[in-house]
């Protein structure tokens, strides 16, 4: 049986919320939101999940500027090994140490990802050898073999909101040579029906939006317009 994910247009009228806040609500409260998008935060028990604190609410601000979108403006942090993921059309997983699933956290996240959800998992150490990126990638292979595949840089999710012909933008940690040195070109993905269900970065996105939001200003080009793609594709794909 599918799970009754509920996918909400970004040409929805925004719900008149002017600025978004840093704090965490719980499930149960966020469901009073009903009609609104919430940013989800997989809780793991292996690694650190919970990186980038201030990344959530600067996305959703972005949301709020450039689209119409209802946003709820605090993220939600729900458990892997919670059914409870099957309430959101998109989940968020971060973290620089080790990804090992127990047993409930893998059969949900395969689920999760085959019935129709949407998983961001972003690579904190921005190093294709690192151990986040070895240890995830590891954990892909058992539950999806040789689907985990380079996104091609012209795939629709790269034009969902705002353009990016050259593929996913580079961010300041791989210019400045942190992690591997290396400017990684690609995403990775997992399909289902054609779909992206699962989006792979090593880029280290969540590090680089993690900033105030009124730290914006000071920025020649914000930064954060790939976000509202990925989170626009997520929730009209």
């Amino acid at each position: 049986m599918r799970h009754p994910f509920t996918r909400r247009s970004v040409l929805q009228a925004a719900a008149g919320i002017a600025a978004v806040g840093s704090a965490v609500v719980p499930v149960r409260a966020a469901r009073a939101g009903a009609g609104r998008f919430t940013f989800a935060r997989l809780r793991y028990r292996s690694g650190d999940w919970n990186v980038d604190p201030q990344m959530p609410a600067n996305l959703l601000n972005s949301m709020v500027e450039y689209t119409r979108t209802q946003v709820d403006p605090r993220e939600v942090v729900v458990g892997l090994d919670s059914t409870e993921i099957f309430a959101f059309p998109f989940l968020y997983l971060a973290g620089h140490a080790l990804v090992r699933f127990d047993g409930r956290e893998k059969e949900n996240f395969g689920r999760y990802v085959e019935e129709g959800g949407f998983v961001f998992v972003d690579d904190c150490n921005h190093d294709l050898d690192g151990l986040f990126a070895r240890s995830f990638e590891r954990e892909m292979a058992d539950l999806f073999p040789g689907r985990l595949r380079i996104l091609p840089n012209d795939h629709a999710l790269y034009a969902s909101a705002f353009h990016f012909p050259e593929g996913p933008p580079t961010t300041q940690h791989e210019l400045n040579g942190w992690g591997d040195n290396q400017v990684h070109d690609h995403l990775k993905a997992v399909t289902v029906r054609g779909k992206v269900n699962l989006l792979y970065s090593n880029k280290d996105y969540g590090c680089e939006w993690d900033y105030d939001v009124s730290s914006k200003q000071y920025l020649a080009e914000d930064n954060t317009r790939f976000g509202v793609n990925i989170l626009t594709y997520a929730l009209t794909r």
